[in-house]
């Protein structure tokens, strides 16, 4: 199986290199997309306390513009570049990092790909919300309207900047990946973290941007503890009478 991961994987190189100087001419984006990829990847910080490197920024490079070229449903945004870097950091060789980034998007049915899942998540996170929390809804309405939809960063980068440490993210990950306790996941997920700063928000009748501002404060968080929160709400969940859209999108 890796062997012909690893054909395939060369082949799509080899194709690449041959397409390369048509995509510069002829396709609009391409150009726009490797800058925006490479000025991306200029900005990580890729060494280690010690002074040690860590990730290969070309290679990189060059697994994200493949992946671009590659799949026409998930255009390439920005935050791929944090999560193929951690992809990159978890296997050895390129082929790997490449065929792992596609698997996670598959897997979680392209939740973190702006322009499939992200519109999607923060609906039916708001929708959540309206059923499980009609106080915390209704505030939201009023002062904190918009809120809900100006938290897509939380599913572009699938979370990476709500824990303390990769091995955070990886936990969160590979529950999203086994689809375990229900279909999307990351939606209960998001559930739980505004939980965490619902009581600050009645509390204080907090508007739209402080609410933003709360919850782009919640970092440094345990995995283990937001995946916890997150299969309660879930529990709670089946036992209601879920509206049907609702039960479609976890059930």
């Amino acid at each position: 199986m890796d062997s012909a991961r690893r054909k395939n994987y060369e082949s799509l190189c080899q194709m690449y290199e041959k397409i390369q100087p048509l995509l510069e001419n002829l396709h609009r984006n391409f150009l726009e997309t490797r800058n925006n990829i490479t000025c991306d990847i200029q900005k990580l910080y890729d060494k280690d306390p010690l002074g040690n490197v860590l990730i290969d920024k070309k290679k990189l490079e060059k697994i994200l513009l493949l992946s671009y070229v590659c799949n026409s449903q998930a255009e390439y945004q920005r935050g791929f570049h944090h999560m193929v870097m951690l992809f990159q950091l978890m296997v050895e060789h390129d082929h790997e990092t490449f065929w792992f980034f596609h698997f996670f998007l598959q897997k979680t049915e392209h939740s973190c790909v702006i322009n499939i899942g992200v519109s999607k998540n923060l609906n039916m996170l708001n929708d959540l919300i309206n059923f499980m929390d009609p106080v915390f809804a209704e505030h939201l309405r009023g002062k904190g309207a918009g809120t809900v939809q100006s938290l897509f960063p939380w599913f572009c980068f699938c979370f990476q900047r709500a824990f303390k440490s990769f091995e955070d993210v990886w936990r969160l990950w590979e529950v999203l990946l086994t689809g375990k306790p229900c279909r999307n996941f990351q939606v209960l997920v998001a559930y739980s973290l505004l939980q965490m700063v619902r009581e600050q928000v009645l509390k204080e009748s907090m508007v739209g941007n402080d609410i933003l501002l709360a919850c782009n404060n919640l970092i440094d968080l345990d995995a283990d503890e937001v995946i916890s929160a997150a299969c309660l709400v879930y529990a709670e969940l089946i036992q209601k009478d879920v509206p049907q859209p609702l039960k479609d999108f976890f059930l």
